[in-house]
């Protein structure tokens, strides 16, 4: 049985993917300079026949205008290389960029576990590329990686945080005020009780992570309170709503939360899909260069000089179209 086209969505209304496709095929060729007097009265004429087609069109014209703080015009520019024939990887590339990144606009894939309403209506949030750290009522010190968000409520009984999208980095205070009232963070597949410790806490498709780097928390998954599990210093663990299960330690939150991305005789592609979460846009590996392994110590806050610096280290070059579409390549390629 062929399974059902996913549906996307817009202020609680069912959006079909075939009008998000037609949506993006009319902007492909308005980047593409297609449109000439009669392709623009057929675009308004499909514009008018259906209230989802304005819906659609409406969306596409925020996101690519804005998409992840790009001018406008640059923004279509950017998408340009992904369009291509529905058939083709490069139109779901399109439409997950379209309408992927307009989940915070009120558009989003039914399926999808980042409830990204609620992260953008969320009490601390950061963008892509973004980090956030901030100090709370009781000391604790909190650190929000590239594209996360939080809700926080210290209610007397407890401290709550909710993570509702990313990852979060966690140094408990210890002020004698809030002594008795534990420190909790949530996601939607459990609770962290923090036992006096630094900690991270992430979210992902395939549910929620820990790592602890001192002392220990507890883990409660929501479906199955009564199976907790302590996951001590050093060690790491994943869990959804029914469970949890023994992991190694990440170290990567200790680095990122210090501003940094670390490569220990990583591969190249390996890298730059790590470096791509903290920027906007695409970020291209050449298959030829993609095996290529190097290690160093790299600044988060910039980006576009761990890019600068990979030729010093490897045969490559990086060659950027636009701020927003790069690509690390052989040195000879064209």
């Amino acid at each position: 049985m062929t399974p059902p086209a996913p549906r996307l969505h817009a202020t609680g209304q069912p959006l079909d993917e075939a009008v998000a496709d037609a949506a993006a095929e009319w902007l492909t060729r308005f980047m593409a300079g297609e449109v000439d007097a009669g392709e623009r009265r057929r675009w308004q004429q499909w514009r008018a026949a259906h209230p989802d087609h304005e819906r659609a069109w409406q969306h596409i014209e925020r996101v690519s205008a804005s998409w992840q703080g790009l001018p406008p015009g640059l923004a279509y520019r950017t998408l340009a290389p992904l369009a291509g024939r529905p058939a083709r990887p490069g139109r779901r590339q399109l439409l997950a960029a379209l309408f992927g990144v307009g989940l915070a606009s009120g558009l989003g894939l039914a399926a999808s576990r980042s409830t990204p309403l609620r992260a953008l209506h969320a009490d601390l949030r950061t963008a892509t590329g973004e980090q956030r750290r901030i100090e709370l009522a009781d000391g604790s010190l909190l650190t929000l990686n590239t594209a996360s968000a939080v809700d926080i409520r210290f209610d007397g009984e407890q401290r709550l945080v909710r993570l509702i999208a990313g990852e979060i980095h966690v140094v408990t205070g210890h002020d004698a005020r809030f002594a008795g009232q534990p420190f909790v963070v949530a996601t939607d597949d459990g609770r962290v009780r923090a036992l006096g410790t630094r900690f991270a806490v992430a979210r992902d498709d395939a549910g929620s992570r820990v790592d602890v780097f001192a002392h220990a928390v507890e883990i409660s998954p929501a479906g199955r309170p009564e199976r907790t599990r302590i996951v001590g210093a050093g060690e790491g663990a994943r869990f959804d709503a029914d469970d949890s299960r023994a992991s190694a330690l990440d170290p990567r939150p200790e680095q990122w939360a210090a501003g940094q991305l670390h490569a220990d005789d990583v591969r190249l592609d390996d890298f730059l899909a790590e470096l791509g979460r903290y920027r906007s846009g695409i970020l291209r590996c050449d298959p030829a260069v993609a095996g290529l392994r190097f290690s160093g110590v790299f600044p988060l806050a910039d980006s576009d000089r761990i890019l600068a610096m990979l030729p010093n280290s490897l045969p490559v070059q990086v060659r950027f179209r636009t701020r927003y579409w790069v690509t690390v390549s052989t040195v000879d390629a064209r």
